[in-house]
């Protein structure tokens, strides 16, 4: 039953104002939505030929074309009927065609409408084959943006199942096809699940890219292949283990690292290996001991020597401009290599000179060189030994904070992420850091809009402010400010936030530490500790407060600031109860530092606690069925 109710929105197209035909348009858009029965009603009525021809006409405009797109793509979302009556208007064309068009949103809404008519068991898949230009358009299409690229997913994914050989040989084997997939998957877990289960020949797609990496097949094969597998693996799509990543993939770009090949070659085989092994261990390990590749990174800061093979002056000129990339592949990959096992971190430090290299590397004038020395020295940095040998033999802090002065954030980021280390209590270097002006820097660094640059210029200085002493911690203070210390206290951040209660932390430790500093800032601190009890913090942040308490209340005048605030001794009495056992020890700390029988006035402290009814709560967590909590 054609209900007359519908007929106006058809009448509608057939306006002469081309404002009252796209209004038409949008109000049917809203009709149909979910609305099975009115997507029928539209169709039987001739909508279809109608807005297809709205969508090809030149003088229709680009948001009247997409508006129809919009709607056709919804009657498509209905019944299989639908997709058919689509089907028999010759849609498929008529969308392709959209696809030429400049504007991005229109090209989306035919991409979706074309994913949901090939998705259908009934649309027969080689009408996508019937013009031997639209893989290659679709192609070119994927990287426009994140939908282009589902879409486009979508249909391949759909289509590709029963390929014939001759077609794949057209669409796929290309070059272009492979540099295509390897775009595709790059980061983006959603294509690389669809690409691992396409089917072609019979074959899955991994499979197929297996056999590109053959020796016998082109280098530029073999590479794209092994980008392919690489982000697919990344992605989450192919799992590390696997043998296709360990024994197919990796192999092949240790092979792209050799003398032999290109500088190109090199430099992407070694980039793309970093990238495959950065975050796994086992990678890591396997790399290190393929075919002497960590002597092999080392021939990529030689080149190219005076005496290189390399006969055409053209390729030389053209590699010693570009000499700098092998430089930044070696330390990426060198980076990744020693990311977590230190026996490779240390293989690669005695590698012929390494540590001066990378210092050298730290000044060059290409700030893509400077990142990944920095990148390598902070992944080297992450060793105790190293820390204490090698980066004080070569005083490697000294170009670090030449860095850090004035360059762009992302190597900020990494710089001073590896000043955190280097001020850790054990790391010779700290002395020296602390005369070059460190504090100051640092300061700098939380006041940054970064909050990455927020983060390690607070962590650094909760580093420095380890067992530091009274000197370096007024320092801190005196440099950082109070009111900054407190606006990094309330920062959106969780971790400088956290970051910031470690120095807290830090600095009031030892006890003439503590009542120096509560003398002169206890008024603020005890404001601050209220604050953050009170908010809406989680259960580390809270601990973290409540530690900083039972620090002030081991202070010998510094005691007092508790004792004489009622409102924090009603906290602490509160987190003793509290149904979290961390909150509950860290709040029994602060009790057993205020009643030492040995200190001045512990009886009156006593008996105020008394009075609060303390006692009664410690009789009953004596009770508690945790043995930490029952001992303390």
């Amino acid at each position: 039953e054609v209900t007359a109710s519908s007929r106006h929105y058809v009448d509608r197209l057939f306006d002469p104002d081309p404002q009252k035909v796209l209004q038409g348009v949008i109000d049917m858009k809203n009709a149909v939505i979910g609305n099975n029965k009115q997507k029928a009603n539209l169709i039987v009525l001739g909508a279809v030929p109608r807005l297809l021809y709205l969508l090809q006409q030149e003088t229709s405009s680009t948001e009247l074309k997409t508006e129809c797109a919009v709607v056709l793509g919804s009657l498509a979302m209905g019944t299989e009927n639908n997709v058919k009556s689509l089907l028999d208007c010759h849609i498929i064309p008529a969308l392709l065609q959209g696809l030429l068009s400049p504007d991005l949103k229109f090209i989306e809404a035919c991409l979706r409408c074309l994913r949901t008519i090939f998705t259908s068991p009934v649309t027969p898949e080689e009408l996508l084959y019937t013009d031997a230009t639209v893989i290659p358009h679709l192609m070119a299409l994927l990287s426009r943006s994140r939908y282009t690229q589902e879409y486009i997913c979508q249909i391949f994914s759909h289509c590709c199942k029963s390929l014939d050989s001759e077609t794949l040989a057209f669409a796929f084997v290309r070059m272009q096809a492979l540099k295509c997939f390897s775009v595709l998957a790059f980061e983006n877990p959603q294509v690389s699940m669809t690409l691992v289960n396409v089917l072609v020949d019979g074959e899955l797609l991994p499979q197929i890219f297996v056999k590109m990496l053959q020796r016998d097949k082109p280098i530029e094969m073999q590479l794209t292949s092994a980008k392919c597998l690489t982000y697919m693996c990344r992605a989450g799509a192919i799992r590390t283990d696997d043998n296709c990543i360990v024994l197919k993939t990796l192999p092949c770009l240790v092979r792209m690292c050799s003398k032999e090949r290109l500088l190109e070659e090199r430099v992407e085989g070694a980039e793309t290996l970093a990238y495959l092994i950065e975050p796994d261990v086992e990678l890591q390990r396997i790399a290190s001991i393929t075919d002497h590749l960590i002597a092999m990174l080392a021939d990529y800061f030689k080149y190219p020597s005076s005496v290189s093979a390399i006969t055409d002056i053209k390729r030389l000129d053209h590699d010693l401009k570009h000499a700098h990339e092998l430089r930044q592949a070696a330390f990426k990959l060198y980076a990744s290599l020693g990311a977590n096992d230190e026996d490779i971190r240390k293989k690669i430090i005695e590698t012929e000179n390494m540590m001066d290299r990378i210092v050298t590397g730290l000044s060059e004038s290409s700030v893509k060189v400077r990142l990944a020395a920095v990148r390598c020295l902070h992944s080297l940095s992450r060793s105790v030994q190293q820390l204490r040998t090698s980066f004080q033999d070569h005083a490697v802090w000294k170009p670090l904070m030449k860095v850090l002065q004035n360059a762009p954030d992302e190597i900020l980021v990494v710089a001073s992420s590896m000043l955190c280390n280097l001020l850790l209590e054990f790391s010779p270097s700290k002395e020296p850091i602390l005369e070059s002006g460190a504090v100051e820097l640092l300061c700098g660094l939380t006041q940054s809009e970064n909050p990455a640059l927020r983060v390690n210029g607070i962590w650094a200085l909760m580093n420095m402010a380890f067992q530091a002493e009274q000197k370096i911690k007024a320092d801190i203070l005196r440099s950082l400010s109070t009111e900054q210390l407190f606006r990094l206290l309330s920062d959106s951040d969780l971790n400088v936030l956290m970051k910031t209660l470690g120095l807290l932390r830090n600095l009031l430790s030892t006890r003439p530490h503590i009542d120096k500093i509560m003398s002169t800032h206890g008024k603020q601190i005890m404001q601050a500790v209220t604050l953050i009890l009170e908010g809406e913090h989680n259960i580390e942040v809270k601990e973290q407060t409540l530690c900083i308490l039972a620090n002030i209340a081991d202070g010998t005048t510094a005691k007092d600031l508790i004792m004489t605030n009622d409102d924090i001794l009603q906290k602490i009495k509160y987190y003793m109860g509290h149904s979290h056992v961390k909150l509950q020890l860290a709040a029994m700390f602060c009790i057993s530092n205020l009643i030492w029988n040995e200190e001045e006035g512990s009886q009156e402290r006593q008996d105020k606690l008394r009075d609060m009814g303390i006692v009664d709560i410690l009789h009953k967590l004596s009770q508690s069925p945790d043995s930490n909590l029952c001992d303390k």
